[in-house]
């Protein structure tokens, strides 16, 4: 059973250890994303080529000959009647559950968003930000077996609590030539009714460039698998986006004071993302050898056990460390984008964390309530990339715009110093509009 391989790595210095290096370099933009890595970047850079030049024509022609599915340019949006027919055909007590997790993000995102605070005055200066939504966002939602509502929520209702106007949903036609009806039903929900059934690098290609019947919009969000991923790096500049998202991550923090069948079934929640990683960083060997035990015990009985067992023994392990201030050393070098903490003292452990996407604290606090249900965005930065980005937010969907103003008398006292800045750096043409006013 793969669950056998799971390596269990005692170190005193687990940052210099050759098997951690090994899991961390794995994770960082490794064997887990590289692969392959080559032809994708061609195959997009070609398949945006296309949209960009051909339009429409393109996206039907591509669509075609890698979805397998014929359109037309008055189908390539999926009509009203379509999205309020599976609404109206939705699984009631699903649409139940949906609507109580959106309530949820909501009052998050809500309590989360940013505000302008007062200006900052200094005699006749006047110094502040203002802070207004992006126009129109593009959401990417996986199709098929990938399709996860969940991601639905976790990207428009951040977008619609922004204020974001427009949002356009694209997805490629892989149930029946059409988009998944709970999808659409989803989508109602949220009050979004431009929909496209198109799919990977063509749809962000879409998005990003606008075809005669598809508008171009300013940001790109949502997952996507290789090709969705590289096709949002390379329009990065035309449009913003959400981030480049790698597999799916946890790291563990406990102590003999943990429960082994909890942190098992933790670990083996984040490996069923096939690919998935989950680590557990702890100061116990009988914790360590009592979640091996359970993990085998575990395993068997979930349905996707084989991808499982796999990925717990290729992108996942048990590191047994000195202490826990160890352990917190190794959780800020990994940054994952999922941070669980198990411990008799969980809040001086967070104490001690710099990086991490979410972090769950206590027993009580797996992930899948942040996956699902809790308000936070499930969409975290990945790879080690908690380091340097935040969670997705309603934040997100904003910009902000600096504004100034002086009075006279201001101008006056800081011009000459302004004047002197703009001769030493040699913009004769900036000191002058400075000068021009102090007359």
């Amino acid at each position: 059973m793969a669950a056998m391989n799971l390596r269990v790595i005692q170190s005193q210095t687990p940052l210099a250890d050759p098997a951690v290096v090994d899991l961390l370099n794995r994770l960082r933009g490794g064997e887990l994303t590289s692969e392959g890595a080559g032809q994708v970047e061609s195959i997009v850079r070609d398949i945006l080529a296309q949209v960009r030049s051909h339009g429409d024509e393109a996206v039907i022609e591509l669509t075609e000959r890698i979805d397998k599915v014929q359109l037309d340019a008055a189908h390539l949006r999926v009509s009203a009647e379509e999205i309020r027919t599976a609404h109206e055909q939705a699984d009631a007590a699903y649409l139940r559950v949906i609507r109580a997790a959106i309530a949820n993000v909501k009052a998050y995102q809500q309590h989360i968003k940013v505000q302008a605070p007062t200006m900052l005055r200094r005699g006749g200066r006047e110094l502040g930000v203002r802070y207004t939504p992006i126009n129109r966002v593009g959401v990417y939602v996986p199709g098929g077996k990938a399709f996860y509502p969940s991601s639905m929520i976790m990207t428009i209702v951040p977008a619609l609590t922004a204020g974001v106007k427009e949002i356009a949903l694209a997805s490629p036609p892989s149930f029946k030539g059409s988009i998944n009806p709970m999808m659409l039903a989803i989508a109602a929900e949220l009050g979004v009714t431009e929909v496209y059934r198109i799919g990977g690098a063509i749809a962000v290609a879409a998005l990003a460039y606008g075809t005669k019947s598809i508008k171009p919009v300013e940001k790109i969000v949502g997952p996507g698998n290789a090709f969705v991923a590289q096709a949002k790096r390379q329009v990065l500049g035309k449009v913003g986006i959400d981030s480049i998202a790698g597999p799916s991550e946890v790291l563990i923090i406990a102590d003999r004071t943990a429960r082994a069948d909890w942190v098992a079934a933790d670990m083996l929640a984040q490996a069923e993302h096939d690919p998935g990683s989950a680590i557990l960083v702890t100061d116990s060997r009988e914790l360590a050898e009592a979640v091996v035990g359970e993990i085998q015990t575990q395993l068997p009985q979930l349905e996707r056990a084989a991808a499982i067992g796999a990925a717990l023994e290729r992108y996942s392990a048990i590191v047994v460390v000195p202490d826990l201030a160890i352990a917190c050393d190794v959780a800020n070098e990994f940054a994952t984008e999922h941070l669980q903490i198990q411990t008799a003292n969980d809040e001086a452990m967070l104490a001690k964390i710099r990086n991490a996407g979410a972090i769950f604290l206590g027993g009580q606090t797996p992930v899948p309530l942040g996956d699902y249900y809790a308000g936070p965005s499930h969409v975290l930065p990945t790879g080690g990339t908690a380091r340097f980005f935040s969670p997705l937010s309603v934040n997100d969907f904003m910009k902000a715009s600096s504004v100034l103003r002086y009075d006279h008398a201001s101008l006056l006292a800081d011009a000459p110093d302004v004047a002197e800045f703009a001769r030493r750096e040699g913009l004769t043409g900036h000191a002058n509009a400075i000068e021009k006013r102090r007359s």
